[in-house]
């Protein structure tokens, strides 16, 4: 039986001593509810902020109105200010974000439904990524869950290129 993500990035934070933390917006908190199907995963799982409105992400976050009105909240900018946000916030080590357009409306030509973009942020540097994905809203959300995972395991295992 194939191990999941969520079950290979526990052995992972617990090797590094590192604590996660996730910025969830279009994914609703799956991730956070993968990653608590694991028994033993508040050994390293913090937990999450499910900011979903632009609001929240200010209040909860710590991301700034100027990036929201610059930006937009499915951008590189924001997803950084997330991730770092939440790493603070929840004392973590490492702070995971995601906030995409999971469809099937809200898209526009610049940004289309499928669109997601993830942050990272470490002690060590920050990262934000693009990915653009395909289906329904619920397959955007499970497909962005798995990469925002994939992404933790990357920078983990010392996979990650320079930081932003």
């Amino acid at each position: 039986m194939e191990t999941t993500r969520e079950e290979q990035i526990g052995p992972l934070l617990r090797a590094r001593t590192l604590r996660l933390a996730l910025a969830e917006s279009c994914t609703g908190g799956l991730v956070g509810h993968r990653l608590t199907n694991v028994p033993g995963s508040s050994d390293y799982y913090m937990g999450s902020v499910t900011a979903y409105a632009n609001a929240a992400k200010m209040k909860l976050l710590g991301v700034q109105m100027d990036t929201l009105l610059q930006h937009g909240a499915v951008s590189a900018e924001t997803v950084r200010e997330m991730a770092r946000g939440v790493r603070g916030a929840l004392g973590a080590g490492l702070g995971i974000s995601i906030s995409g357009i999971a469809g099937p409306g809200g898209g526009s030509p610049e940004k289309p439904v499928g669109l997601v973009w993830f942050g990272l942020s470490a002690a060590d540097g920050e990262w934000a990524l693009e990915q653009h994905f395909e289906g329904d809203r619920l397959a955007v959300k499970e497909q962005a869950a798995e990469f925002a995972l994939q992404l933790g395991i990357d920078y983990l295992e010392g996979r990650l290129d320079g930081s932003d």
